[in-house]
């Protein structure tokens, strides 16, 4: 008797993305996973990383972002089969310096100062249409603290930029990058793959990691770019929240491997301690036809996340944002968290519901990819920042407390089309004398809390003389 037959399907390849209009690129998915990757199959060699020969005469090449030593949990490393190795350059010298560009927040510097007043920048200037400005000489360093040489600390910049780079790659040896385009897509080469990213999306490219950047949308381009030393971004703890929730690690998005045949005269930018050097060579640094491991970009699209919040009463602090953190060296603290901003439902009852008034061991720098935020004394813009020093009081306005306190608390839709986010940084953080001084779009005007008069607490004396005259208790006095 002739087995009755069954229908269904197999998979024959892991997942991938699909290619879109707005990103021609696939991707693999999840955050931290080992991924292998070929674009000729077959390439990778099998039970070994450096076999005596590898396939087509490819060239094996080890990429540690962690030490050797380092615990399993947190190796990161990655195995490059390409086409001609690394190391094969013509001799280094100093580049075509970037005078904005810092990496030393010391107090020795005099470049940078430590301030513990309110600033904000409005919008940044795109690059004059009669200069060609790349991605590397767009970099603007506005603050950071730490010094890449000890591994420890950050920078955080803004990338003007109004070209692509041509024949050209970077390779940033003093930490991890951040980037948040905020006008204009940016189209990523990576060793590692191809990345498209737009405004309201974020990219990873890691320490040692050549990339070059070009202007799909033809520029200007302008961003924000958060840079760490010594340490990798990492999924923030989910504690109570549990398995799911916030940035989910599948909607990760990592390149696979591609590569080109081109044997032109190529330029290779290397930072270093915030110094450029450069090297030529008579092909191109994106060889790799194959790739396995853990160290390796990643883009996140930031409406992908999910809020968490109160659902009944009172405010959950804003780290409930989290999308990415990074250790700092010291037990239990972060370095710095990433916190993003998107719609979400205000539903609480008696509750203060804007950000409550703060005084805060973190530094707080902020951003905006495109919406409108105000409230506060300087409304953000997209394209500018503000800046909160350590333990200063900050808050809402005057204005906003009155509508805040007063105002019927019906379920609303809060921050709809728009899309900001925070550097919440552990510590005291120092500004670059082109923020301060030369930028051109620094804003003074704080916001105003002086010569309202007797507003409040202090308006309302007389009825707290009465409650206290009730409850046997002695009034206030003379006022």
């Amino acid at each position: 008797m002739t087995p009755p037959r069954c229908s269904g399907a197999t998979a024959k390849t892991p997942f991938t993305t699909i290619a879109t209009e707005e990103d021609p690129y696939c991707y693999q998915v999840g955050f931290g996973n080992r991924f292998a990757t070929e674009a000729i199959p077959g390439t990778l060699p099998l039970a070994a990383n450096t076999p005596q020969r590898c396939r087509y005469d490819l060239f094996s090449e080890q990429l540690n972002g962690t030490a050797f030593i380092s615990p399993r949990v947190s190796q990161q490393h990655v195995w490059l089969y390409r086409i001609r190795p690394s190391v094969a350059h013509d001799p280094l010298v100093k580049g075509e310096q970037n005078e904005l560009l810092e990496s030393d927040f010391s107090m020795s510097n005099k470049k940078v100062e430590f301030t513990p007043t309110e600033l904000a920048w409005d919008p940044f200037s795109m690059p004059n249409p009669e200069e060609k400005i790349d991605f590397i000489q767009g970099i603007h360093t506005i603050a950071g603290h730490g010094d890449p040489t000890l591994r420890e600390g950050l920078a955080v910049h803004m990338y003007l930029a109004n070209v692509s780079m041509q024949n050209k790659a970077f390779c940033n040896n003093d930490g991890d990058m951040l980037i948040l385009p905020q006008e204009g897509c940016l189209d990523l080469q990576t060793e590692l793959g191809r990345i498209r990213v737009r405004p309201g999306e974020l990219v990873v490219i890691q320490a040692g990691i050549r990339f070059k950047v070009t202007l799909p949308d033809g520029g200007p381009v302008r961003g924000y770019i958060q840079e760490i030393y010594g340490t990798h971004y990492e999924l923030p703890e989910l504690g109570p929240i549990g398995s799911n929730g916030m940035a989910m690690p599948r909607d990760f998005e990592i390149p696979v491997a591609s590569f080109d045949i081109d044997q032109s005269q190529w330029s290779i930018v290397y930072k270093m301690a915030g110094k450029l050097y450069s090297s030529k060579q008579n092909h191109t640094p994106f060889d790799v036809v194959a790739w396995h491991g853990n160290y390796a970009p990643y883009k996140y699209a930031l409406e992908k996340f999910i809020n968490s919040a109160t659902v009944d009463r009172e405010q959950s602090d804003p780290t409930i944002y989290c999308v990415l953190t990074a250790k700092s060296k010291i037990p239990h603290v972060s370095l710095t968290d990433f916190l993003v901003f998107t719609p979400k439902w205000s539903v609480t009852t008696n509750t203060f519901r804007p950000p409550y008034y703060h005084r805060n061991t973190a530094t707080e720098i902020m951003g905006m990819a495109y919406g409108t935020w105000a409230g506060t004394g300087h409304a953000l813009a997209p394209g500018g920042l503000s800046y909160e020093a350590s333990f200063m009081p900050h808050g809402e306005s005057y204005e906003r407390w009155v509508e805040a306190t007063t105002q019927p608390l019906e379920h609303q839709r809060v921050a709809e089309g728009t899309l900001a986010f925070m550097f919440h940084i552990t510590a005291h953080v120092a500004i670059t004398e082109w923020a301060r001084k030369c930028s051109g779009v620094l804003n003074l005007d704080g916001p105003k809390w002086d010569g309202l008069g007797n507003y409040g607490f202090l308006s309302r004396l007389d009825e707290v003389d009465k409650d206290l005259e009730a409850m046997g208790l002695p009034k206030l006095g003379k006022h």
